[in-house]
Protein backbone atom coordinates (compact mmCIF):
# COMPACT_ATOMS: atom_id res chain seq x y z
CA UNK A 1 0.00 0.00 0.00
CA UNK A 2 1.36 3.48 -0.84
CA UNK A 3 2.60 5.64 2.02
CA UNK A 4 -0.13 7.72 3.60
CA UNK A 5 -0.50 10.64 5.97
CA UNK A 6 -2.38 10.34 9.24
CA UNK A 7 -5.26 12.25 7.67
CA UNK A 8 -5.38 9.88 4.70
CA UNK A 9 -5.58 6.84 6.97
CA UNK A 10 -8.51 8.16 9.00
CA UNK A 11 -10.37 9.59 5.99
CA UNK A 12 -10.02 6.36 4.00
CA UNK A 13 -11.29 4.28 6.94
CA UNK A 14 -14.46 6.39 6.99
CA UNK A 15 -15.06 6.78 3.27
CA UNK A 16 -18.28 5.05 2.28
CA UNK A 17 -17.80 5.83 -1.39
CA UNK A 18 -16.53 8.43 -3.82
CA UNK A 19 -19.14 10.71 -5.30
CA UNK A 20 -17.13 11.03 -8.51
CA UNK A 21 -16.87 14.82 -8.38
CA UNK A 22 -13.99 15.26 -5.95
CA UNK A 23 -16.26 14.66 -2.98
CA UNK A 24 -16.53 11.63 -0.73
CA UNK A 25 -19.34 10.25 1.38
CA UNK A 26 -17.85 9.99 4.89
CA UNK A 27 -19.24 8.03 7.84
CA UNK A 28 -19.51 10.04 11.06
CA UNK A 29 -18.72 8.24 14.34
CA UNK A 30 -20.01 10.88 16.73
CA UNK A 31 -22.23 13.90 16.28
CA UNK A 32 -22.55 16.57 18.97
CA UNK A 33 -25.23 19.24 18.76
CA UNK A 34 -25.37 22.70 20.27
CA UNK A 35 -28.44 24.85 20.59
CA UNK A 36 -27.83 27.59 18.02
CA UNK A 37 -27.18 25.48 14.90
CA UNK A 38 -29.42 22.49 15.59
CA UNK A 39 -32.83 24.17 15.75
CA UNK A 40 -33.27 24.66 11.99
CA UNK A 41 -31.83 21.19 11.33
CA UNK A 42 -34.58 19.57 13.41
CA UNK A 43 -37.19 21.68 11.64
CA UNK A 44 -35.89 20.35 8.31
CA UNK A 45 -36.07 16.77 9.56
CA UNK A 46 -39.66 17.23 10.74
CA UNK A 47 -40.79 18.84 7.49
CA UNK A 48 -39.23 15.99 5.48
CA UNK A 49 -40.68 13.34 7.78
CA UNK A 50 -37.27 11.84 8.51
CA UNK A 51 -36.14 10.32 11.82
CA UNK A 52 -32.66 10.63 13.32
CA UNK A 53 -30.81 7.75 11.68
CA UNK A 54 -28.55 6.73 14.60
CA UNK A 55 -29.70 8.49 17.78
CA UNK A 56 -27.15 6.57 19.88
CA UNK A 57 -24.36 8.30 17.93
CA UNK A 58 -25.65 11.83 18.56
CA UNK A 59 -25.71 13.83 21.79
CA UNK A 60 -26.38 17.47 22.58
CA UNK A 61 -25.20 20.18 24.91
CA UNK A 62 -26.21 23.75 25.69
CA UNK A 63 -23.32 26.21 25.63
CA UNK A 64 -23.46 29.16 23.25
CA UNK A 65 -26.44 31.20 24.33
CA UNK A 66 -26.65 30.09 27.96
CA UNK A 67 -26.15 32.39 30.90
CA UNK A 68 -22.96 31.85 32.89
CA UNK A 69 -24.39 33.21 36.15
CA UNK A 70 -23.65 30.94 39.10
CA UNK A 71 -27.32 30.33 39.94
CA UNK A 72 -28.60 30.31 36.40
CA UNK A 73 -31.75 28.75 35.01
CA UNK A 74 -33.05 28.40 31.48
CA UNK A 75 -34.59 31.87 31.93
CA UNK A 76 -31.41 33.62 33.14
CA UNK A 77 -30.67 34.82 29.62
CA UNK A 78 -34.13 35.65 28.22
CA UNK A 79 -32.78 35.92 24.69
CA UNK A 80 -31.69 32.30 24.74
CA UNK A 81 -34.67 30.73 26.50
CA UNK A 82 -36.48 29.72 23.30
CA UNK A 83 -33.48 27.88 21.83
CA UNK A 84 -32.70 26.17 25.13
CA UNK A 85 -36.27 24.89 25.49
CA UNK A 86 -36.42 23.89 21.83
CA UNK A 87 -33.30 21.76 22.18
CA UNK A 88 -34.83 20.01 25.18
CA UNK A 89 -37.96 19.17 23.21
CA UNK A 90 -36.02 18.02 20.13
CA UNK A 91 -33.67 15.83 22.16
CA UNK A 92 -36.59 14.18 23.95
CA UNK A 93 -38.56 13.66 20.72
CA UNK A 94 -35.63 11.98 18.98
CA UNK A 95 -34.27 10.08 22.02
CA UNK A 96 -30.97 11.96 22.10
CA UNK A 97 -28.77 12.29 25.17
CA UNK A 98 -28.80 15.93 26.30
CA UNK A 99 -26.24 17.51 28.60
CA UNK A 100 -28.44 20.44 29.57
CA UNK A 101 -28.06 23.19 32.13
CA UNK A 102 -29.10 20.88 34.96
CA UNK A 103 -26.68 18.10 33.94
CA UNK A 104 -23.31 17.64 35.65
CA UNK A 105 -21.79 16.91 32.22
CA UNK A 106 -22.87 20.18 30.59
CA UNK A 107 -20.27 22.42 29.02
CA UNK A 108 -18.80 23.86 25.84
CA UNK A 109 -19.13 21.27 23.11
CA UNK A 110 -15.39 21.20 22.32
CA UNK A 111 -14.51 20.79 25.98
CA UNK A 112 -16.95 18.03 26.89
CA UNK A 113 -16.25 15.98 23.75
CA UNK A 114 -12.72 14.98 24.82
CA UNK A 115 -13.62 15.16 28.52
CA UNK A 116 -16.38 12.55 28.25
CA UNK A 117 -14.55 10.24 25.86
CA UNK A 118 -16.84 11.13 22.97
CA UNK A 119 -13.72 11.99 20.96
CA UNK A 120 -11.50 8.98 20.25
CA UNK A 121 -8.28 8.64 18.24
CA UNK A 122 -8.99 7.85 14.60
CA UNK A 123 -12.65 8.82 14.81
CA UNK A 124 -14.67 11.34 12.80
CA UNK A 125 -16.61 13.87 14.88
CA UNK A 126 -19.10 16.36 13.42
CA UNK A 127 -20.63 19.40 15.07
CA UNK A 128 -22.38 22.54 13.93
CA UNK A 129 -19.51 24.74 15.08
CA UNK A 130 -16.31 25.59 13.22
CA UNK A 131 -13.97 24.84 16.13
CA UNK A 132 -14.81 21.15 16.10
CA UNK A 133 -11.20 20.89 14.86
CA UNK A 134 -10.31 20.86 18.58
CA UNK A 135 -10.86 17.08 18.47
CA UNK A 136 -7.66 16.76 16.45
CA UNK A 137 -5.68 17.05 19.67
CA UNK A 138 -6.56 13.38 20.25
CA UNK A 139 -5.87 12.31 16.68
CA UNK A 140 -9.48 12.57 15.46
CA UNK A 141 -10.96 14.38 12.47
CA UNK A 142 -13.13 17.12 13.96
CA UNK A 143 -15.32 18.57 11.22
CA UNK A 144 -17.31 21.73 11.76
CA UNK A 145 -20.46 21.89 9.64
CA UNK A 146 -23.34 24.21 8.82
CA UNK A 147 -27.00 23.78 9.69
CA UNK A 148 -27.91 21.92 6.48
CA UNK A 149 -25.05 19.49 7.11
CA UNK A 150 -26.19 19.01 10.72
CA UNK A 151 -29.52 17.90 9.28
CA UNK A 152 -27.73 15.58 6.83
CA UNK A 153 -25.79 13.88 9.64
CA UNK A 154 -28.94 13.49 11.72
CA UNK A 155 -30.72 11.86 8.80
CA UNK A 156 -27.90 9.70 7.39
CA UNK A 157 -24.95 9.57 9.86
CA UNK A 158 -22.77 10.69 6.94
CA UNK A 159 -21.35 13.81 5.33
CA UNK A 160 -20.58 14.57 1.69
CA UNK A 161 -17.30 16.50 1.66
CA UNK A 162 -14.52 17.48 -0.72
CA UNK A 163 -11.28 15.75 0.26
CA UNK A 164 -8.95 18.40 1.75
CA UNK A 165 -5.33 18.73 0.74
CA UNK A 166 -2.73 17.95 3.39
CA UNK A 167 -0.39 20.35 5.18
CA UNK A 168 2.20 19.45 7.78
CA UNK A 169 3.20 22.25 10.14
CA UNK A 170 6.33 21.32 12.10
CA UNK A 171 7.29 23.18 15.27
CA UNK A 172 10.89 22.86 16.37
CA UNK A 173 12.72 23.99 19.49
CA UNK A 174 11.83 24.25 23.14
CA UNK A 175 9.36 27.07 24.00
CA UNK A 176 10.82 29.61 26.40
CA UNK A 177 9.49 30.78 29.73
CA UNK A 178 5.92 32.06 29.61
CA UNK A 179 5.15 30.30 26.33
CA UNK A 180 2.02 28.15 26.28
CA UNK A 181 0.23 26.17 23.57
CA UNK A 182 -1.84 29.29 22.83
CA UNK A 183 1.33 31.36 22.33
CA UNK A 184 2.77 28.72 19.99
CA UNK A 185 -0.26 28.75 17.71
CA UNK A 186 -0.54 32.56 17.78
CA UNK A 187 3.15 32.77 16.85
CA UNK A 188 2.48 30.48 13.88
CA UNK A 189 -0.45 32.61 12.78
CA UNK A 190 1.82 35.64 12.82
CA UNK A 191 4.44 33.77 10.79
CA UNK A 192 2.23 32.06 8.21
CA UNK A 193 -1.01 34.06 8.11
CA UNK A 194 -4.71 33.25 8.24
CA UNK A 195 -4.77 31.78 4.72
CA UNK A 196 -1.93 29.32 5.18
CA UNK A 197 -4.18 26.32 5.66
CA UNK A 198 -7.05 27.15 3.32
CA UNK A 199 -8.48 23.95 1.90
CA UNK A 200 -6.12 21.76 3.93
CA UNK A 201 -6.16 19.26 6.74
CA UNK A 202 -3.30 20.44 8.96
CA UNK A 203 -1.12 17.96 10.83
CA UNK A 204 0.91 19.53 13.64
CA UNK A 205 4.23 17.85 14.32
CA UNK A 206 7.66 18.42 15.80
CA UNK A 207 9.33 18.57 19.18
CA UNK A 208 7.32 21.49 20.52
CA UNK A 209 4.04 19.70 19.71
CA UNK A 210 5.08 16.33 21.14
CA UNK A 211 6.01 18.01 24.43
CA UNK A 212 2.55 19.56 24.89
CA UNK A 213 -0.01 18.12 27.27
CA UNK A 214 -3.18 16.75 25.69
CA UNK A 215 -5.05 19.88 26.75
CA UNK A 216 -2.35 21.96 25.07
CA UNK A 217 -2.76 19.92 21.89
CA UNK A 218 -6.50 20.55 21.97
CA UNK A 219 -5.76 24.29 22.12
CA UNK A 220 -3.46 24.10 19.09
CA UNK A 221 -5.97 22.13 17.01
CA UNK A 222 -8.80 24.43 18.10
CA UNK A 223 -7.22 27.28 16.13
CA UNK A 224 -6.72 25.33 12.89
CA UNK A 225 -9.75 27.18 11.59
CA UNK A 226 -7.93 30.47 12.13
CA UNK A 227 -5.42 29.33 9.48
CA UNK A 228 -8.32 28.77 7.09
CA UNK A 229 -7.88 25.02 7.53
CA UNK A 230 -10.67 22.47 7.24
CA UNK A 231 -9.41 20.70 10.34
CA UNK A 232 -6.24 20.06 12.32
CA UNK A 233 -4.85 16.99 14.03
CA UNK A 234 -1.90 15.60 15.95
CA UNK A 235 -0.78 11.98 15.82
CA UNK A 236 -2.04 10.22 18.96
CA UNK A 237 0.57 8.69 21.27
CA UNK A 238 0.65 6.96 24.63
CA UNK A 239 -0.22 10.25 26.34
CA UNK A 240 -3.38 10.48 24.23
CA UNK A 241 -4.31 6.87 24.96
CA UNK A 242 -3.84 7.43 28.69
CA UNK A 243 -6.04 10.54 28.49
CA UNK A 244 -8.86 8.56 26.86
CA UNK A 245 -8.66 5.56 29.19
CA UNK A 246 -11.47 5.53 31.76
CA UNK A 247 -13.54 8.31 30.16
CA UNK A 248 -17.31 7.66 30.47
CA UNK A 249 -17.95 7.03 26.76
CA UNK A 250 -14.58 5.55 25.84
CA UNK A 251 -14.12 1.80 25.25
CA UNK A 252 -12.96 -0.33 28.15
CA UNK A 253 -11.58 -3.77 28.89
CA UNK A 254 -11.30 -5.99 25.77
CA UNK A 255 -12.76 -3.33 23.51
CA UNK A 256 -10.11 -0.87 24.69
CA UNK A 257 -7.31 -3.33 23.95
CA UNK A 258 -8.65 -3.87 20.45
CA UNK A 259 -8.97 -0.12 19.98
CA UNK A 260 -5.39 0.46 21.15
CA UNK A 261 -4.09 -1.97 18.51
CA UNK A 262 -5.77 0.16 15.87
CA UNK A 263 -4.89 3.53 17.42
CA UNK A 264 -1.19 2.69 17.47
CA UNK A 265 -1.19 2.62 13.67
CA UNK A 266 -2.37 6.23 13.52
CA UNK A 267 0.64 8.19 12.35
CA UNK A 268 1.92 9.55 9.06
CA UNK A 269 4.21 7.09 7.32
CA UNK A 270 7.86 8.15 7.31
CA UNK A 271 7.86 8.76 3.56
CA UNK A 272 4.33 10.15 3.32
CA UNK A 273 4.06 13.14 1.01
CA UNK A 274 2.10 16.21 2.06
CA UNK A 275 0.73 18.76 -0.38
CA UNK A 276 2.46 21.48 1.62
CA UNK A 277 5.06 21.69 4.39
CA UNK A 278 5.73 24.56 6.82
CA UNK A 279 8.14 24.76 9.75
CA UNK A 280 8.76 27.16 12.61
CA UNK A 281 11.28 27.37 15.45
CA UNK A 282 9.51 28.53 18.61
CA UNK A 283 12.52 28.62 20.93
CA UNK A 284 13.09 32.38 20.74
CA UNK A 285 9.46 33.54 20.76
CA UNK A 286 8.03 35.63 23.59
CA UNK A 287 4.45 35.31 24.88
CA UNK A 288 2.17 36.52 22.09
CA UNK A 289 -0.67 39.03 21.75
CA UNK A 290 -2.73 40.11 18.76
CA UNK A 291 -2.93 43.80 17.97
CA UNK A 292 -5.28 43.87 14.94
CA UNK A 293 -8.62 42.39 13.96
CA UNK A 294 -7.46 39.09 12.52
CA UNK A 295 -5.35 36.48 14.25
CA UNK A 296 -2.29 37.08 12.06
CA UNK A 297 -1.68 40.58 13.44
CA UNK A 298 0.35 39.35 16.38
CA UNK A 299 3.52 40.44 18.19
CA UNK A 300 5.51 39.35 21.19
CA UNK A 301 4.39 41.03 24.39
CA UNK A 302 7.85 42.63 24.59
CA UNK A 303 7.53 44.20 21.11
CA UNK A 304 6.01 47.39 19.74
CA UNK A 305 2.77 47.94 17.89
CA UNK A 306 3.71 47.95 14.16
CA UNK A 307 3.96 51.20 12.22
CA UNK A 308 1.77 50.98 9.07
CA UNK A 309 3.82 53.66 7.30
CA UNK A 310 6.60 51.10 6.98
CA UNK A 311 4.41 48.73 4.96
CA UNK A 312 5.25 49.04 1.27
CA UNK A 313 2.11 47.49 -0.19
CA UNK A 314 -0.59 50.22 -0.25
CA UNK A 315 -3.52 47.86 0.31
CA UNK A 316 -1.87 46.19 3.30
CA UNK A 317 -0.85 49.59 4.67
CA UNK A 318 -4.40 50.93 4.37
CA UNK A 319 -5.81 47.83 6.07
CA UNK A 320 -3.27 48.09 8.89
CA UNK A 321 -4.17 51.76 9.41
CA UNK A 322 -7.88 50.84 9.59
CA UNK A 323 -7.19 48.13 12.15
CA UNK A 324 -5.01 50.47 14.19
CA UNK A 325 -7.80 53.05 14.27
CA UNK A 326 -10.44 50.48 15.24
CA UNK A 327 -8.23 49.10 18.00
CA UNK A 328 -7.32 52.56 19.30
CA UNK A 329 -3.58 51.89 19.24
CA UNK A 330 -0.63 54.19 18.64
CA UNK A 331 1.81 52.92 15.97
CA UNK A 332 5.31 52.24 17.24
CA UNK A 333 4.50 52.26 20.97
CA UNK A 334 5.24 49.18 23.10
CA UNK A 335 2.25 46.84 23.36
CA UNK A 336 3.14 46.27 27.01
CA UNK A 337 1.46 48.90 29.14
CA UNK A 338 -1.58 49.45 26.90
CA UNK A 339 -4.50 49.90 29.35
CA UNK A 340 -7.07 47.10 29.61
CA UNK A 341 -10.77 47.31 30.54
CA UNK A 342 -11.88 43.67 30.49
CA UNK A 343 -10.13 40.32 30.90
CA UNK A 344 -11.87 37.11 29.82
CA UNK A 345 -10.41 33.71 30.67
CA UNK A 346 -12.50 30.99 29.05
CA UNK A 347 -13.90 29.79 25.68
CA UNK A 348 -13.30 26.48 23.91
CA UNK A 349 -9.66 27.43 23.28
CA UNK A 350 -8.54 27.92 26.89
CA UNK A 351 -11.09 26.96 29.55
CA UNK A 352 -9.82 23.56 30.69
CA UNK A 353 -8.52 22.82 34.15
CA UNK A 354 -4.85 23.26 33.20
CA UNK A 355 -5.66 26.69 31.70
CA UNK A 356 -7.33 27.82 34.91
CA UNK A 357 -4.48 26.43 37.01
CA UNK A 358 -1.92 28.36 34.95
CA UNK A 359 -3.88 31.60 35.34
CA UNK A 360 -4.42 31.02 39.07
CA UNK A 361 -0.67 30.73 39.61
CA UNK A 362 -0.30 34.29 38.33
CA UNK A 363 -3.28 35.61 40.28
CA UNK A 364 -2.60 33.98 43.66
CA UNK A 365 -2.31 36.57 46.42
CA UNK A 366 -2.82 39.54 44.08
CA UNK A 367 -5.69 41.89 43.28
CA UNK A 368 -7.38 42.82 40.02
CA UNK A 369 -6.63 46.40 39.05
CA UNK A 370 -9.29 49.04 39.60
CA UNK A 371 -11.61 49.62 36.64
CA UNK A 372 -10.88 46.16 35.17
CA UNK A 373 -13.70 43.65 34.90
CA UNK A 374 -12.20 40.16 35.01
CA UNK A 375 -14.09 36.91 34.37
CA UNK A 376 -13.14 33.26 34.63
CA UNK A 377 -15.56 30.93 32.86
CA UNK A 378 -14.83 27.19 33.10
CA UNK A 379 -15.32 25.20 29.91
CA UNK A 380 -17.55 22.61 31.54
CA UNK A 381 -19.41 21.92 34.73
CA UNK A 382 -16.86 19.17 35.41
CA UNK A 383 -13.97 21.64 35.01
CA UNK A 384 -15.76 24.05 37.34
CA UNK A 385 -16.23 21.32 39.93
CA UNK A 386 -12.59 20.16 39.69
CA UNK A 387 -11.33 23.75 39.94
CA UNK A 388 -13.44 24.36 43.04
CA UNK A 389 -12.10 21.17 44.64
CA UNK A 390 -8.60 22.61 44.14
CA UNK A 391 -9.63 26.00 45.56
CA UNK A 392 -9.08 27.87 42.30
CA UNK A 393 -12.43 29.60 42.58
CA UNK A 394 -11.34 31.16 45.88
CA UNK A 395 -8.02 32.30 44.42
CA UNK A 396 -9.82 34.07 41.60
CA UNK A 397 -12.67 35.45 43.71
CA UNK A 398 -10.31 36.74 46.41
CA UNK A 399 -8.37 38.59 43.72
CA UNK A 400 -11.51 40.23 42.33
CA UNK A 401 -12.36 37.96 39.39
CA UNK A 402 -15.93 36.89 38.65
CA UNK A 403 -16.21 33.10 38.95
CA UNK A 404 -18.85 31.90 36.49
CA UNK A 405 -20.71 28.79 35.32
CA UNK A 406 -19.75 26.86 32.20
CA UNK A 407 -20.55 28.24 28.76
CA UNK A 408 -19.18 30.08 25.74
CA UNK A 409 -19.68 33.40 27.53
CA UNK A 410 -17.80 36.44 26.24
CA UNK A 411 -16.28 34.67 23.25
CA UNK A 412 -19.31 35.02 21.05
CA UNK A 413 -21.47 37.89 22.44
CA UNK A 414 -24.83 36.15 21.95
CA UNK A 415 -25.43 35.87 25.70
CA UNK A 416 -25.29 38.47 28.48
CA UNK A 417 -21.46 38.54 28.68
CA UNK A 418 -20.53 41.37 26.33
CA UNK A 419 -17.62 43.82 26.10
CA UNK A 420 -18.89 47.44 26.13
CA UNK A 421 -18.37 49.67 23.06
CA UNK A 422 -14.82 50.99 22.86
CA UNK A 423 -13.61 48.81 25.73
CA UNK A 424 -10.39 46.80 25.37
CA UNK A 425 -10.54 43.12 26.26
CA UNK A 426 -7.74 40.59 26.62
CA UNK A 427 -9.38 37.25 25.83
CA UNK A 428 -8.24 33.65 25.76
CA UNK A 429 -10.69 32.88 22.97
CA UNK A 430 -9.87 32.40 19.27
CA UNK A 431 -11.43 35.28 17.34
CA UNK A 432 -10.79 39.02 17.39
CA UNK A 433 -12.90 40.29 14.50
CA UNK A 434 -14.51 43.70 14.70
CA UNK A 435 -17.57 43.56 16.98
CA UNK A 436 -16.86 39.93 17.92
CA UNK A 437 -17.31 40.46 21.67
CA UNK A 438 -19.85 43.23 21.30
CA UNK A 439 -20.42 46.33 19.11
CA UNK A 440 -17.13 48.28 18.69
CA UNK A 441 -15.38 46.02 21.22
CA UNK A 442 -11.60 45.72 20.95
CA UNK A 443 -10.23 42.22 21.41
CA UNK A 444 -6.64 41.05 21.93
CA UNK A 445 -6.06 37.27 21.91
CA UNK A 446 -3.66 35.94 24.55
CA UNK A 447 -2.93 32.91 26.73
CA UNK A 448 -4.51 32.41 30.18
CA UNK A 449 -1.35 33.45 32.09
CA UNK A 450 -0.96 36.60 29.99
CA UNK A 451 -4.63 37.45 30.51
CA UNK A 452 -4.26 36.96 34.26
CA UNK A 453 -1.19 39.19 34.36
CA UNK A 454 -3.07 41.96 32.52
CA UNK A 455 -5.97 41.77 34.96
CA UNK A 456 -3.58 42.39 37.86
CA UNK A 457 -1.56 45.08 36.08
CA UNK A 458 -4.56 46.84 34.54
CA UNK A 459 -2.67 46.85 31.25
CA UNK A 460 -0.99 44.50 28.81
CA UNK A 461 1.78 42.84 30.80
CA UNK A 462 4.67 40.44 30.24
CA UNK A 463 3.79 37.38 32.28
CA UNK A 464 7.47 36.51 32.62
CA UNK A 465 7.80 39.43 35.04
CA UNK A 466 5.18 37.84 37.31
CA UNK A 467 7.07 34.59 37.89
Amino acid sequence: MPSRTLFDKIWDMHRVRSMGDGRDLIFVDRHILQETTSAAAFTGLTEAGRPVRRPEMTCATQDHIVSTELRRTASSNPGGRELIELMRRNAAAHRLKLFGLDDARQGIVHVIGPELGLVLPGSVLACGDSHTSTAGGLGALGIGVGTSEVEHVLATQTLVLPRPKTLRMTFGGKPGRGMTAKDIILHALGAFGISAGTGHAIEYAGEAIRDLTIEGRLTVCNMSIEFGGRLGLIAPDEAAFAYVRGRPYAPSDEMLERALSSWRTLYSDADAVFDRELSLDVSLAAPQITWGTTQQEVVGVDEAVPDPTRIADPDRRRRAEEMMQYMGLTPGRPIEGVPVDVVFIGACTNSRLSDLEAAAEIVRGKTVAKNVRALVVPGSTAVKRAAEEKGLDRIFSDAGFEWRSAGCSMCVSINEDIVPPGARCLATSNRNFENRQGPRSRTHLVSPPTAAAAAIAGAVADVRKFA
